[in-house]
């Protein structure tokens, strides 16, 4: 049964993503892998090492640009979305670029693969923000994953969460505590959840990785590049050259017995 986040995020993006890839598609590029509005791109950070004749999951997809780039590499992927509409715009990228990508709607909290079927997986601010529960996502993750498997997930940097959300001096202003849990939802004018974003301190995503028998291995965090000045969002150059933006984690799983969890 799909969470109340799940069931909220899942028709925001319906609805939403014709016009977030009017606004941002030219900037990810229909097969392009960009960690985050920084602009770090996958071609020259090389987090997930090498692709070729690797199997890669994809986790919260959009219209799999990712995925996309991924494939023109020679890898070998699968990559899913919550969002119908998103999942849309990946198959009208495939027609026009030539590249397909196998993509299926999907919630990241029970993934519907094999154990043991990918050798790396990758997130770029897909789903981890959005779920009620990560530790879910992370022990699903682990089970999918084959032993000393990869998974590279960027996030909004948990210290943007204590700051309004906004490009401008306004933005350099903390105006609630960066230990407040409580998430951001919108509701319709009946009170009911349209949107909900969940928020995670940094000890609380490396506690999650742990507890779902995974390792950090890496944690970068992208400075503002001399020269963008593309805002998105919250995110601007303004901001970026005062806050970080962006937490991106390396994530492993052991080789021994004990990594991953595998469903009971």
């Amino acid at each position: 049964m799909p969470s109340s986040s799940s069931r909220a995020n899942r028709g925001w993006w319906d609805g939403n993503a014709d016009d977030y890839q009017v606004e941002h598609g030219g900037f990810l590029r229909d097969a392009g892998f960009v960690w985050c509005p920084e602009g770090l791109d996958e071609a020259e950070a090389g987090l997930l090492g090498e692709v070729r004749g690797r199997r890669v999951l994809e986790i919260g997809c959009g219209a799999a640009q990712c995925a996309r780039w991924l494939v023109t590499r020679g890898a070998e992927v699968a990559a899913f979305d919550i969002s119908h509409r998103q999942l849309r715009h990946s198959q009208r990228i495939d027609l026009e670029t030539g590249v397909r990508v196998p993509v299926l709607q999907a919630d990241a909290e029970a993934l519907p693969f094999a154990d043991r079927s990918f050798d790396l997986a990758c997130s770029a601010f897909g789903a981890l923000p959005f779920v009620a529960d990560p530790l879910a996502v992370f022990r699903e993750v682990g089970r999918v994953l084959r032993p000393g498997g990869r998974f590279v997930f960027s996030v909004s940097h948990p210290t943007r969460w204590a700051f309004p959300d906004d490009p401008g001096p306004r933005g350099l202003t903390s105006d609630r505590s960066y230990f407040d849990r409580a998430p951001y939802e919108e509701r319709d004018e009946d009170g009911a959840l349209t949107y909900v974003e969940h928020h995670r301190t940094m000890g609380d995503w490396v506690g999650l990785v742990v507890a779902a028998g995974l390792r950090v291995a890496g944690l970068l965090e992208p400075e503002w590049p001399r020269g963008h000045e593309r805002v998105w969002g919250g995110w601007s150059p303004l901001r970026g050259r005062h806050l970080p933006g962006t937490a991106i984690f390396t994530v492993e799983r052991p080789d021994g017995p004990g990594g991953g969890q595998s469903r009971a």
